[in-house]
Formats: C-alpha cells, sequence, structure tokens
C-alpha cells in the first residue's frame, strides 16, 4: 500500500557517494593500523629498556646480598674468634691468681692481666673497625657503581 496523500511529505536522504565513503574508512583503518603499531613498538621498547634494567637490579641486589652475607659471616666469625681468645686470657689469669702465694703477688698478676686486656681489647676493637667498614664498603660498591652504570644509560 502506497499512501498517495500529496501532503504528506516523506524525508529526501542525501546521496551518499560509496566509493568516498569506502576511501574514507580504508584511510582511518590504514591510520588506526599505524598508530596501534607505533604504539606497540613503543610498547616493546619500554618493556625491553624495563626488562633489562630490572636484570641489572636484580643482579646488583644478588652481588650485594652475598657480599653482604660473606661480610657478616667473615664478622661473626671475628667476634667469636675475639670471645675465645678472651675466655682463654680469662682462664689463664684465674690460674695464674689461683697460684699466687702472697696478696701482694695477686694483685701483680691482676694488674699485668688487665694491662694486657686493655690492649687486647684495643686492638680487638681497631679489627672489628676495619672489618665493618671492609663489609660496608664491599656492601656499598656494587650499589654505588649500579646506580652510576644506570644514571649514564639515563642522560
Amino acid at each position: 500500500m502506497q499512501d498517495t496523500n500529496p501532503n504528506v511529505k516523506f524525508p529526501e536522504f542525501p546521496m551518499v557517494d560509496i566509493s568516498k565513503l569506502e576511501a574514507s574508512a580504508a584511510e582511518a583503518t590504514s591510520a588506526f593500523r599505524a598508530f596501534a603499531e607505533k604504539g606497540i613498538s613503543q610498547a616493546k621498547d619500554t618493556y625491553t629498556r624495563m626488562k633489562a634494567a630490572a636484570e641489572e637490579a636484580t643482579g646488583m641486589m644478588e652481588t650485594t646480598y652475598a657480599n653482604a652475607s660473606k661480610g657478616a659471616a667473615d664478622y661473626s666469625l671475628k667476634v667469636v674468634e675475639i670471645a675465645r681468645a678472651n675466655s682463654n686470657a680469662t682462664f689463664d689469669f684465674a690460674t695464674e691468681l689461683l697460684g699466687a702465694r702472697t696478696f701482694a703477688q695477686a694483685i701483680e698478676i691482676s694488674t699485668a692481666h688487665t694491662r694486657r686486656q686493655i690492649d687486647s681489647l684495643t686492638e680487638q676493637t681497631k679489627e672489628l673497625l676495619s672489618l665493618a667498614q671492609k663489609v660496608a664498603l664491599h656492601t656499598t660498591t656494587p650499589i654505588k657503581d649500579g646506580i652510576k652504570t644506570i644514571a649514564k644509560k639515563a642522560a
């Protein structure tokens, strides 16, 4: 059924040039593809740089941890060695003191022991301080070097 009423107006649609529409769609698709490919390429580059930086940081942390662990073990061994030396010195002192025949001899043994212990403690403190400085240096060097490397790469 067709309406024959002349007062009814039907909307007129503009003519669409299909070939121009297809060309525009192809250009849009091409532009979008180029944009997506560029984004993917940048993402891959960023991922590669981040992965390299993470591997470098991991290596730096492994070296730092290994140095710190070894340093802590060395320091602990030195403390045990010092404790053993001090224990032996105390037993030697007790043995000498038990062998004293007079009060004056006991004072002399005690004074000599005290002097030796002060000298020994001074030397032990110097050894522990030197070892602690060495451990700190060996532990922080990989971090410092890693930061320098990262700063050079970033510049």
